[in-house]
């Protein structure tokens, strides 16, 4: 749990004094966005303040405790108590003043009533790490508005607002596809059954709340046992501080497969898990990340588990379906046409000489003789290359409907009168 401070209100004349966000139901700010609102101060009499000042902090902190080691309990007859590691990093910070005195008196009165204070601050454009509330630690980001009066001590007033850190999974480095292949032999020395193979694919790495990942799954099981795959998606928090190290890791969904029987194989072939509301992925703390992966795991009855995993990131910029639609048309169509590969050979062959297959009788039957050339070209008037050279680039006929529906009539006349 966070050891953040508890802010008390002194109630005197102030009535009540609270901090109002304009988009109150806004799920997350971005880097660069700018947050609104107001500081409500509310008096049963006439008061003087001296300035009402807000302050805007950004926190990540992790801290546990961690048991001595087995050498201390060895070497010492009374054991060490335990040593608390804690660190933090300032994620942001930003103060403005809301009000102060105009005058020559250091005051400002207020009357009796509601008083409303707009305030607007404008998050960095770097990026920030995403509001984070985990078993070691957490990220935190507040508003405190301090209200200073003259002859009391300030009265504070916090509320967090939550920051989320923008990540795209329409990046390319998001939209690539993953596979990863698993092997495990079930049995030991003579005693083996066989291997169980595993394949698994998935079509992009980046992923936002909501979606459903296909899985495509090849299962194999050479063994003798029966064994149940699943798809699991794992969340697993790193805590890092003062050079140790604190991990802890859970299944946030889950689908179950069908049993796969011993000798036989399975497919999925795009079989969904939908990613459940999850905080997005931290890759960009030095204190604490947060990582998803996606595994597909096969129980084997008296053995190890069979499993491949396969890292996953959890965005907030949803995917636009443009780009990895392209690539899996792509993809699709090289797999579709892979097999002319494998039936045309690397080099085609060159035709067969005409010699080769034609003998000399019959090349000199269908060869026209000089004496056959010499006629005809007496009846064209002249060589028949030339006649026919004549004809060569000749458009061909126009075409004509009327002509075309006159000749389909004849035809059907010719074709009653001949009774066919």
């Amino acid at each position: 749990m966070l050891c953040f401070p508890q802010f008390i209100m002194h109630q005197d004349k102030v009535k009540a004094l609270d901090i109002i966000l304009s988009n109150d139901q806004k799920s997350g700010y971005c880097a660069g966005e700018a947050v609104s609102g107001h500081v409500v101060v509310e008096v049963s009499a006439v008061t003087s303040i001296a300035g009402l000042q807000l302050d805007v902090r950004g926190l990540a902190q992790v801290c546990w405790n961690e048991g001595p080691q087995r050498e201390s309990l060895r070497s010492s007859a009374r054991p060490p108590l335990a040593h608390h590691v804690e660190e933090e990093i300032d994620c942001l910070s930003i103060s403005q003043t809301i009000c102060e005195p105009t005058d020559s008196t250091g005051f400002i009165s207020l009357n009796t009533g509601r008083h409303e204070f707009p305030f607007r601050f404008e998050l960095p454009s770097r990026p920030l790490v995403s509001s984070f509330s985990g078993r070691y630690g957490g990220v935190r980001y507040w508003i405190t508005a301090v209200l200073q009066r003259p002859q009391h001590p300030n009265q504070h007033i916090s509320r967090d607002f939550p920051v989320i850190d923008r990540v795209d999974v329409n990046s390319p480095l998001l939209l690539c596809p993953l596979s990863k292949n698993g092997e495990k032999m079930i049995g030991a020395w003579i005693f083996t059954s066989g291997p169980i193979s595993l394949r698994v694919n998935i079509e992009r790495k980046g992923y936002c709340n909501g979606e459903s990942i296909p899985i495509y799954a090849q299962i194999e099981n050479c063994s003798s046992r029966l064994i149940v795959p699943k798809a699991v998606i794992y969340q697993t928090q790193s805590y890092l501080a003062g050079g140790r190290t604190r991990s802890c890791r859970r299944v946030v969904a889950c689908v179950r497969g069908n049993h796969v029987p011993s000798g036989s194989s399975d497919s999925w072939n795009g079989k969904t898990l939908k990613v459940p509301p999850v905080p997005p992925s931290i890759l960009n703390s030095s204190i604490i990340r947060v990582e998803y992966s996606l595994a597909v795991v096969t129980q084997i009855p008296g053995a190890r588990k069979l499993k491949v995993e396969l890292p996953i990131v959890i965005g907030t910029v949803p995917y636009s379906g443009f780009s990895s639609r392209s690539s899996s048309i792509s993809s699709r169509a090289s797999l579709d046409i892979s097999w002319l590969t494998l039936a045309l050979p690397d080099l085609p062959e060159a035709p067969p000489n005409y010699a080769d297959i034609v003998t000399e009788d019959e090349f000199a039957l269908h060869t026209s003789s000089s004496q056959q050339s010499e006629e005809l070209e007496q009846q064209l008037g002249g060589p028949a290359y030339a006649y026919m050279q004549e004809f060569r680039f000749q458009p061909p006929p126009l075409y004509s409907e009327v002509s075309s529906f006159h000749s389909l009539q004849n035809m059907k006349i010719y074709s009653s009168q001949s009774g066919m």
